[in-house]
């Protein structure tokens, strides 16, 4: 199996830490040149630290905010004149839970701009490097919602979806060009964000965290949590040569919890 990934640049948004930080560490294992992208210069300057260097690679990282796209445009567009990105890992943090009713307007705005724009401006910009090296892997970091919505997640769960019908069109468009677009979809993962949903539930629900825990991982065949280096595992095959003929697909990783096949 070809999981060779010298000489190929990737793009790891949201890699200062959580899921984005575990797959480009894995990249890197694999051979990968890392750009991480994040807004918290430290934590990214922690994570550069983080990545393997033993095949010669070149890691490097940018500080920027998704939800500035103007600004987000003008540093990638500086980077791909610099250097083609052969891969792109899409992956910002949720937006924040409660009912789809006590949503503003403003919320659902806010979250497709981090989300479904910036992953279309990104995109935008790097295909066409993808297309001269006739090598492209677009992969981004979404939700189970995308199967099953998630109680208390109302905004998180219509913008994970128009991006799931995003990427799953977008594959469509580029497969001609050998170019993959998939998505991974973690369940309940050890990460800062699973703790803000555990926090969030026992405020509203006047439970402990210990309980909200214990039913969470009641619903979870594996009756546990996964890391955050299972799913970068799976990102990874994903970024590899021998993950060409898979593509438009939405890929669970949740130890099963996830209802339907």
């Amino acid at each position: 199996m070809n999981l060779n990934l010298t000489g190929k640049t990737a793009l790891v948004c949201g890699g200062s830490k959580g899921i984005g930080r575990a797959s480009a560490i894995e990249l890197s294992r694999l051979g990968a040149n890392i750009i991480l992208l994040a807004r918290n210069a430290d934590q990214l300057i922690d994570t550069v630290k983080e990545l393997d260097y033993t095949k010669g690679q070149d890691h490097r990282f940018i500080v920027a905010d998704t939800s500035d796209s103007l600004d987000l445009q003008k540093k990638i567009k500086t980077l791909t004149s610099q250097k083609i990105v052969n891969i792109l890992v899409n992956n910002t943090g949720g937006p924040s839970s409660g009912s789809i009713l006590s949503a503003n307007p403003e919320d659902f705005l806010k979250a497709y701009h981090s989300h479904l724009i910036a992953n279309h401006i990104l995109a935008g910009i790097v295909i066409p490097g993808m297309k001269k090296t006739g090598y492209g892997r677009i992969i981004n970091i979404i939700s189970t919602s995308v199967k099953i919505p998630i109680k208390g997640l109302g905004v998180s769960n219509t913008t994970r979806g128009a991006v799931a019908s995003w990427a799953k069109t977008l594959s469509n468009e580029l497969a001609p060009f050998g170019i993959t677009v998939n998505s991974v979809l973690p369940g309940a993962t050890s990460t800062d964000r699973l703790g803000e949903i555990i926090n969030n539930k026992a405020d509203k629900s006047l439970i402990s965290k210990d309980e909200v825990i214990q039913e969470m991982i009641h619903e979870i065949p594996m009756a546990r949590f996964g890391q955050p280096q299972e799913i970068a595992a799976v990102v990874a095959f994903l970024a590899s040569p021998a993950a060409s003929y898979i593509t438009g697909v939405s890929i669970p990783v949740d130890g099963g919890r996830t209802g339907c096949i």
